[in-house]
């Protein structure tokens, strides 16, 4: 009896957070809705796709793209083209992401799938 009451608590709240858990897909990303970064897959982020770190130098800006983690952008633009969708965004507060870089695409399936984009 104590084995069935613990495994239907287990499975409540594995349903409960189940059902608050938000998945981020192409369907529902619409221009205007604010997003998170995530933490960058390696050194750079993979899937946002900055310049190379030597136009970014001679732009004036930073390199350091863990400071990005945790900021808000907005979606302005996006396109769909062979089964991929490409957002554009921007800081959601109106500086340049790195001192240099006003907008940034995004694969959106692999961003979210890395967890770049949150």
């Amino acid at each position: 009896m104590r084995n069935l009451l613990v495994f239907i608590t287990f499975l409540s709240i594995v349903t409960m957070n189940a059902q608050d858990s938000k998945l981020l897909s192409p369907d529902t990303i619409v221009i205007g809705d604010v997003l998170t970064l995530g933490a960058p897959s390696g050194q750079a982020y993979q899937h946002i796709f900055f310049p190379r770190l030597n136009f970014i130098i001679k732009k004036g800006g930073t390199t350091n793209f863990k400071k990005l983690q945790g900021t808000k952008v907005v979606v302005t633009d996006k396109q769909a083209t062979e089964g991929k969708t490409h957002i554009t965004i921007k800081r959601k507060d109106g500086k340049k992401f790195l001192n240099s870089i006003a907008v940034v695409k995004v694969n959106l399936e692999a961003a979210a799938g890395a967890k770049e984009i949150l």
